[in-house]
């Protein structure tokens, strides 16, 4: 995570802008779970199935409304390039505030983002499957801030915002 992630205020912040025609950013919307640990060292992963047992250490949210394959091809094709900056924001709207935690990472030629399940950001650079949406990510599930992974299991609402910054 960005330094200046790790000092801004996590609560009341308010991010108006809409995303509808950006060819470059898509928004998936999950919620929380009872079981959201947010413990993995090194992934945080969305998922479209309604449950999620303790071992899913890594998941965030479920019940997604999207997936890798549901993106435009223009952002998977963005994405595919290695010079490519991606940031996943997720906001969680809790009963006592808005939570927002930004984890950066890169594209990679070998990100297919065609995955109907689920997506995974990765600190790694492994790219073998389908659902990886971005690597050498810099922060993970066990990197989020407590609060935050706190609200989601408490069943929060979570939405995924994520932004390609192709290279120039």
């Amino acid at each position: 995570m960005s330094d200046e992630d790790a000092d801004a205020p996590r609560i009341g912040t308010d991010d108006s802008r809409t995303d509808d025609d950006d060819p470059r950013v898509e928004v998936v919307r999950a919620v929380g779970h009872e079981n959201v640990t947010a413990g993995h060292a090194s992934t945080f992963e969305l998922t479209t199935d309604d449950w999620l047992t303790p071992a899913g250490d890594c998941i965030v949210g479920v019940e997604a409304d999207r997936t890798p394959r549901d993106f435009s091809a223009e952002f998977r094709e963005a994405c595919q390039d290695s010079d490519a900056t991606i940031e996943a924001t997720l906001v969680v709207d809790a009963d006592d505030g808005e939570y927002r935690e930004t984890v950066t990472g890169r594209g990679d030629p070998d990100l297919a983002l065609l995955d109907d399940r689920s997506m995974v950001g990765r600190t790694s650079d492994y790219t073998d499957d389908e659902r990886t949406i971005l690597v050498d990510g810099d922060g993970a599930a066990a990197d989020l801030d407590r609060d935050l992974v706190a609200a989601l299991a408490d069943g929060a609402d979570l939405t995924l915002r994520l932004e390609v910054d192709p290279a120039e």
